[in-house]
């Protein structure tokens, strides 16, 4: 079940549409480009023209795609799915129609795991469809008038439908960029959301704890994580403001302004009925045989799951850790590269989510974009384990591995060491006779430590590295102090 977190006396409740826009060569019912970038109206064929006389031929290539998500989300994948009419107009929509799945969608079911900070939470997945995307229209430079490029029209797309199960934009938000990173792994889409290869649909209401399901507002088209969070939130306290008030909530669709970060209702919202879905005749049932699935399975890549629990099997990671580090295939590789050259997965896992992690956030980049390689960061976990430098010796030394390329090898790296003075002191008489000084000139310290302060004892370790500026080994200083203290 969701966990609850209540927002002025109130439950949110969210579920998500994703249309993932899936990495084929060709549309989903046609052989026109789908390519991203191209002249308005080049890479439209008479089938996404709908002109008359045209029929639409399933793309192969899609259905493997679905396959794919269906067996990596422990979903069902049917043996028999039907293609339905979707009946809207608009102007981007050459058929007056959208082919779509309706009824017996290709996958039905299954679920998505993942955290919000440490705590895990599971998503159920209602159902993922193949349909085609519409056209766009374009409103700039057009002189009060609006253009229209057919060039999307017919571009694969499968829409993935989770549950109600989500109670905040933040998990919302993990959900999606799990999401994400799911069909990225896979390799059924490119995930480029500035382009539309995967965008959000986020249904939010709002509800007193144990009364029924409110009525949702769905926010169209987010194509950002951080977009998402700020929409649910200004619209979990519009609506609440609006009950509060004595109003009631109508069903509409609803786009968020990112510049105001607001939500203003675009269009009332229909219910399934008011699309008339009925099979469409040009299309044959979609027959999916065991063979063909074992095939598919047979050539995925390990799934994150399965990885992350191998990393805590083999590896000793932790669930959180281990989940981290297949938040992408790109992460994943880079741990496993790194840790097979220092032999100290924990210590990789950290630098990982801690020091790499905080660098890239900075400038809103991903692991494939880091300048330096897996043995520059095992090398540097190495020189932490063989006690050469501190753990502060090490951030200031990585630093170093942000230079638009470091050199190639690891020489560099131990010169540097001793360039910017980070070796540490491990001479265990040179540390002795630094101890006898400080404890020569702390008594009280000393005295406290004996009555059972254990504070003292870090008080004494404090003068220890500051008498040698900092480059003392801290566990032999501990190690030794404690000696000497009895």
């Amino acid at each position: 079940m969701p966990t609850s977190q209540l927002i002025r006396g109130y439950e949110v409740v969210i579920g998500l549409e994703n249309h993932v826009q899936l990495s084929t060569q060709s549309k989903i019912f046609s052989g026109s480009s789908t390519a991203f970038g191209a002249a308005p109206n080049t890479q439209a064929s008479p089938v996404d023209l709908a002109l008359p006389g045209t029929l639409p031929v399933l793309n192969r290539a899609a259905v493997e795609r679905a396959i794919r998500f269906g067996l990596a989300v422990g979903a069902k994948v049917a043996p028999l799915s039907i293609f339905a009419r979707k009946n809207y107009f608009y102007p981007d929509l050459p058929k007056g129609y959208q082919i779509s799945q309706f009824e017996i969608p290709v996958v039905q079911g299954g679920a998505v795991e993942f955290f919000v900070g440490d705590v895990k939470h599971k998503v159920n997945l209602t159902r993922a469809h193949l349909e085609e995307d519409a056209g766009k229209s374009l409103h700039e430079d057009y002189h009060g008038q609006s253009g229209i490029d057919l060039n999307r029209a017919g571009t694969p797309l499968l829409e993935i439908v989770s549950e109600p199960d989500m109670r905040s934009g933040a998990e919302a938000a993990e959900y999606a960029k799990t999401l994400h990173a799911l069909v990225m792994w896979l390799g059924i889409c490119d995930g480029n959301m500035q382009e539309g290869s995967f965008r959000c649909d986020v249904n939010v209401s709002v509800r007193k704890p144990g009364e029924p399901f409110g009525t949702r507002r769905e926010i169209k088209n987010l194509n950002s994580f951080r977009f998402l969070v700020d929409a649910v939130n200004y619209e979990v306290n519009w609506q609440i403001d609006e009950l509060e008030d004595g109003r009631r909530i109508s069903q509409a669709t609803v786009l968020y302004n990112p510049d105001t970060g607001e939500t203003r209702a675009m269009r009332s919202k229909e219910d399934s009925a008011d699309y008339r879905y009925f099979p469409d005749p040009d299309l044959p049932p979609l027959v999916i045989g065991p063979a063909w699935v074992e095939r598919v399975k047979g050539e995925m890549p390990e799934l994150p799951a399965v990885m992350a629990a191998r990393f805590e099997s083999a590896d000793g990671l932790p669930a959180y850790d281990a989940t981290m580090m297949t938040q992408s295939l790109a992460t994943a590789r880079f741990y496993e590269a790194t840790r097979d050259i220092c032999k100290a997965p924990k210590s990789v896992a950290n630098w990982l989510q801690g020091e790499v992690a905080k660098h890239l956030n900075a400038t809103d980049a991903s692991i494939e974009t880091v300048p330096f390689a897996p043995v520059h960061l095992a090398r540097l976990i190495q020189l932490i384990q063989d006690g050469t430098i501190s753990n502060n010796g090490a951030k200031t030394l990585f630093k170093l591995f942000w230079a638009p390329k470091p050199p190639d090898g690891t020489g560099w790296i131990d010169e540097s060491v001793d360039t910017l003075g980070l070796r540490q002191v491990s001479d265990t008489g040179a540390i002795e006779v630094i101890l006898d000084e400080v404890l020569a000139a702390n008594p009280k310290s000393v005295d406290e430590y004996r009555a059972g302060k254990d504070k003292a004892f870090n008080a004494l370790v404090g003068q220890a590295m500051k008498a040698t500026k900092g480059k003392a080994n801290p566990a032999l200083v501990n190690e030794l102090l404690k000696k000497k203290l009895g």
